[in-house]
């Protein structure tokens, strides 16, 4: 599975995801960010689930998603769903709580896909 990114000139993003199953190849296109957040909610949720267990109540899957995006995904390329997966559960608490604690300084908690 290869996540290739490719930004055209009027700014829109194509997300392709060739998956390998059984000798067989499946391309899936996400169109928006958004459709791979929606691929990556159930990773995003478990982890929001341990992190509460830990005694992080107030981290969101949206915290999650964007501590990410921002501090992880930034510069990758050719990332795949299970390199994705990985660094969702990878992630240090404590860094995250940081980011977190810096973001809700600015009052601005909201999914966001820029």
């Amino acid at each position: 599975m290869k996540l290739n990114f490719i930004l055209s000139n009027i700014k829109k993003i194509i997300y392709n995801i060739v998956m390998v199953k059984g000798g067989n190849i499946m391309d899936i296109t996400f169109s928006s960010l958004e459709e791979l957040y929606q691929r990556l909610r159930p990773a995003l949720s478990a982890r929001r689930s341990e992190l509460k267990r830990n005694g992080y109540v107030y981290a969101t899957e949206e915290d999650i998603w964007n501590y990410l995006k921002e501090m992880k995904w930034k510069n990758s390329k050719d990332l795949s769903l299970y390199q994705m997966t990985c660094d969702i559960f990878d992630i240090e608490d404590n860094q995250l709580d940081n980011y977190i604690k810096d973001k809700m300084s600015m009052r601005n908690r909201k999914l966001y896909f820029e």
